[in-house]
């Protein structure tokens, strides 16, 4: 029988939304991907995504954002505009993985993969919530908060988690600076971190970023 997701529990505007699933029922896949959709964006966008990956064994989940924005404003802005939003898509993500927990799937088998502003959320979560994770992949995104934010006071281990950051240089919406400072962070707490740039690149999910994914899954 297939499982349903309810983030209703987690509270703030993202709780209750859909959460579409593809690929082999959660209990039975090798792994699970969380995938979050960018700013404009929709969860059947990280389904196309998945189907790119092409990794049968890989089941994934995609949560849908209230009015398809996970936070108003950029990913650096300072001020509070954006924290309803990024602490309630931090609660949804965490409502998934505790749900897969229960269903005999943890977070050693739990991906997270996001473009853009999913993006960014795909590489604060684990530096927030750290853990071992299966793979984290952020697409053109990084750690969230202002320019001059303290990253030395995050702490905790997160295992070995293989990191993948790959973002296009320049881009309109992520600095790379950001980029790399999100993986001096990530390394620093314990995460094997891969980081790729790609020079002159849309904004937009590219081949080799599918493709590094996919080899780090071992598809």
């Amino acid at each position: 029988m297939p499982h349903t997701i309810d983030t209703t529990p987690a509270g703030g505007p993202h709780a209750g939304r859909p959460v579409l699933h593809a690929g082999p029922e959660l209990d039975q896949a090798e792994r699970v991907a969380v995938m979050v959709h960018g700013r404009g964006g929709r969860a059947e966008d990280m389904l196309s995504l998945h189907r790119a990956l092409d990794v049968p064994t890989l089941a994934a989940l995609a949560p849908q954002a209230s009015e398809n924005t996970w936070y108003p404003q950029s990913f650096m802005a300072p001020g509070e505009a954006n924290r309803e939003g990024i602490a309630s898509v931090h609660a949804v993500l965490e409502s998934i993985i505790e749900q897969l927990d229960a269903l005999g799937v943890p977070s050693e088998r739990v991906v997270l993969i996001g473009f853009s502003q999913g993006a960014c959320v795909a590489a604060d979560h684990p530096a927030r919530f750290p853990r071992r994770y299966a793979l984290v992949a952020a697409l053109t995104g990084g750690l969230i908060g202002p320019e001059n934010t303290d990253f030395d006071t995050l702490q905790g281990d997160l295992q070995a988690t293989p990191v993948f950051l790959g973002a296009n240089d320049p881009d309109p919406h992520v600095p790379w600076s950001r980029v790399e400072t999100s993986a001096a962070v990530l390394e620093r707490m314990g995460a094997k971190v891969t980081i790729k740039r790609y020079p002159g690149e849309p904004h937009a999910v590219n081949r080799d970023q599918v493709e590094t994914v996919r080899a780090m899954l071992g598809g």
